[in-house]
């Protein structure tokens, strides 16, 4: 039996094992009709200022309960570079309107321009009237995506990932002290990725001397370099003022600091909870095949 067959053979025993996020959105209240719908591939406007919104639960195996959850907010502007900071919040309670206001507010601050458009999934934390009507006030452009259509949130569900799991794992955070270790977790990582991360982001496509057509690349830059070299007014030296002296290796020993304390008050108990959900469905399993008739 060759390795590659052997994989095959072990990839569901081994999946059972895993710690997988879990989807906490559930359809708004608010008529989705009275929303603008952006999908992927239509440009935004050519202002500084417009969000991608989203948010993640941390709730180990289970959606029971009350457990922290992060709020992702990226600024993107035009059809080529994502101009602006991303930062996460863990709201101190559930996916209710008061929370997720509270974070927004607290966010947009951190932005070094006014926020102009505020782009979300369908979830009833975000489709609601409270965020509808704050949105009204603040005179704020509200759109939101097509149901099941990833793609029209791409850069959001993308950060979900390669962010806000990338981090803060997949543990179960339900308690005060865990809360405010994310929110510690999160003004290091914003920094770290703001200021001091390179990325590259596609400016058009090419063909290869075989005819395939490629990806175009521009050069690396750093969010915060791409902001200062986009022509939008900001206040370029309150901004590096924060940066100033922080060494990013120190970002990096602090932030896996809180990781390991992060493990240490929530690995055992979302083991625990996995162990128990596995039972029980093990259980449910058996409940099911005793009703089947007999051939």
């Amino acid at each position: 039996m060759s390795a590659a067959t052997v994989d095959r053979y072990l990839a569901p025993a081994r999946a059972a094992f895993d710690l997988r996020g879990r989807s906490a959105t559930r359809p708004g209240l608010l008529p989705r009709n009275s929303i603008t719908i952006r999908k992927a591939g239509d440009e935004l406007e050519d202002v500084p200022g417009m969000l991608e919104c989203d948010t993640v639960a941390h709730c180990g195996p289970t959606l029971q309960g009350e457990f922290a959850r992060t709020l992702t907010m990226n600024e993107m502007r035009g059809d080529r570079h994502e101009l602006g900071l991303d930062r996460n919040a863990a709201p101190s309670g559930g996916n209710a309107s008061k929370w997720i206001l509270e974070a927004v507010e607290g966010l947009r601050e951190e932005f070094p321009f006014p926020v102009t458009g505020f782009d979300t999934g369908n979830g009833s934390e975000f489709i609601n009237h409270d965020v509808a009507d704050w949105l009204q006030k603040e005179n704020i452009a509200f759109a939101r995506s097509r149901p099941y259509k990833r793609n029209d949130q791409a850069t959001a569900c993308s950060k979900n990932n390669h962010v806000v799991r990338k981090h803060a794992l997949y543990w179960r955070y339900d308690t005060t002290e865990e809360r405010e270790l994310l929110n510690r977790l999160w003004r290091l990582v914003s920094l770290r990725m703001n200021f001091f991360t390179p990325t590259k982001k596609p400016i058009g496509y090419d063909q290869t001397a075989g005819g395939r057509r490629r990806r175009i690349y521009d050069q690396p830059k750093t969010p915060w370099q791409r902001v200062k070299c986009s022509g939008v007014p900001v206040d370029i030296e309150s901004v590096e003022a924060r940066i100033t002296g922080i060494n990013p290796a120190d970002l990096t020993r602090e932030i896996n600091a809180i990781q390991q304390q992060l493990t240490h008050l929530a690995a055992e108990k979302t083991r625990a909870l996995t162990q128990t959900r596995r039972l029980d469905m093990a259980s449910l399993e058996k409940s099911i095949k005793r009703l089947q008739p007999s051939k």
